[in-house]
């Protein structure tokens, strides 16, 4: 399962790494965009499996941040 960007902006700060166990509804990572904190959440439950993006990236709306095993 990814866990995407939903918009635009640079990655502020990474906020789990791998092996780490998510909940649904738990954030993620928190995008910088016109100087707005807009949190990444995930949708599901899971492990991380893969950070794909790193703190100061700057990522596109829908771009993979995080895979996680399901």
């Amino acid at each position: 399962m990814n866990i995407q960007s939903n918009m635009s902006g640079s990655l502020w700060k990474l906020l789990v790494k791998v092996g780490d166990q998510v909940d649904a509804g738990q954030e993620v990572a928190i995008l910088e965009s016109m100087k707005m904190e807009i949190p990444i959440v995930s949708e599901v439950s899971g492990v991380v499996e893969a950070v794909v993006k790193n703190e100061g990236d700057f990522v596109q709306e829908d771009e993979v941040v995080v895979k996680l095993q399901v």
